[in-house]
């Protein structure tokens, strides 16, 4: 008998309950006996069959890093930024145990499985040393006893209108001593929903853009965006891009200097790289997309060197993260 739950179609919202009867598979209210005070499964991603739900909790919005590539040293996500995704949305973490006498290979393909079902892009998978051992395991939630000789990680995407939703899958047995739980696997799922666009964002115009050059020799723009931890331009940016185009046509003898800011997450010489690469992913659409020449437009980065707010939480991290046109 398959021993996953399978992952249900997206449009199912109904509940637990309701995943349950779609699947064909019946339960009783003691089954959920063990799950903790106001847990519940996710409902785009099942429960391996008869496990517990350990512990639970949801947060309306926060960031979170996915991993994408081993943690080796013991610099942790700090020294490796390069292995980090960070993302920010909606969270769901859970913890399952799982039944007696199961591998983490099993319970592992089960839901690797189920996620490619569901239409799931897997982005990066790894096992035991290949994810860095000990040291992967300690960049993991601190409040799991965990085995790092046998460990198994994939991180996954799931592309939707609404938003995005990726997942962060980590199986392990418990190595704590002792108790009811020892050397049973356990699973580690995080759940991060992306919103699809900045709430309340607003296109400068072309008009205002002029203004702020003409008055301050630079302007900050909001309305350009970028996948997370990429210089690749969101689709959403085309009304700022179209902007510009515009004000670069309304003012034949203008240059500007495009310059890429980030937030202080990861080392300095990464958002350096980062916020070059993204400077000059915009370059490149003005000049190949939108016919601006090239002579008239330059890119640099210089990473969070010069912040506009406090990089101590997100909301002054959030400003941090721009485009600015500077006038050449």
């Amino acid at each position: 008998m398959n021993k996953y739950i399978p992952v249900l179609s997206n449009h199912i919202r109904s509940g637990l309950l309701a995943m349950l009867l779609l699947s064909g598979i019946s339960i009783t209210s003691a089954a959920l006996a063990a799950d903790v005070k106001g847990s519940k499964d996710y409902p785009l991603v099942s429960r391996y069959e008869g496990s517990d739900i350990h512990f639970y909790k949801t947060e309306a919005f926060n960031e979170y890093p996915l991993f994408i590539n081993a943690i080796s040293t013991h610099k942790g996500i700090e020294g490796h930024p390069e292995s980090v995704m960070w993302l920010e949305g909606r969270l769901t973490k859970l913890l399952y145990i799982n039944p007696p006498d199961r591998s983490t290979l099993e319970v592992f393909r089960n839901y690797e499985t189920a996620l490619k079902n569901e239409g799931f892009e897997v982005l990066y998978s790894c096992k035991n040393k290949e994810c860095g051992g000990h040291y992967f395991n300690r960049a993991m939630d601190g409040y799991l006893y965990l085995s790092s000789d046998d460990q198994r990680y994939l991180a996954a995407k799931l592309s939707r209108d609404q938003g995005d939703v990726y997942v962060s899958l980590y199986v392990t047995p418990s190595s704590a001593g002792g108790g009811p739980h020892y050397q049973r696997v356990l699973t580690q799922l995080h759940v991060i929903e992306v919103e699809a666009m900045e709430k309340n964002m607003v296109t400068v115009d072309a008009d205002a853009m002029s203004k702020g050059i003409g008055e301050e020799g630079r302007i900050a723009l909001y309305g350009i965006l970028f996948d997370v931890d990429k210089a690749t331009i969101k689709p959403e940016s085309k009304p700022t891009l179209e902007q510009i185009t515009k004000l670069l046509n309304d003012n034949p003898d203008l240059k500007l200097v495009i310059v890429g800011h980030t937030d202080n997450q990861g080392k300095l010489d990464y958002n350096m790289d980062l916020s070059t690469r993204r400077a000059k992913s915009v370059e490149t659409a003005l000049v190949n997309e939108y016919g601006v020449a090239k002579d008239r437009l330059s890119a640099w980065g210089v990473g969070y060197l010069s912040p506009v707010a406090t990089n101590r939480n997100e909301a002054g991290r959030k400003e941090n993260r721009r485009v600015e046109l500077v006038e050449e």
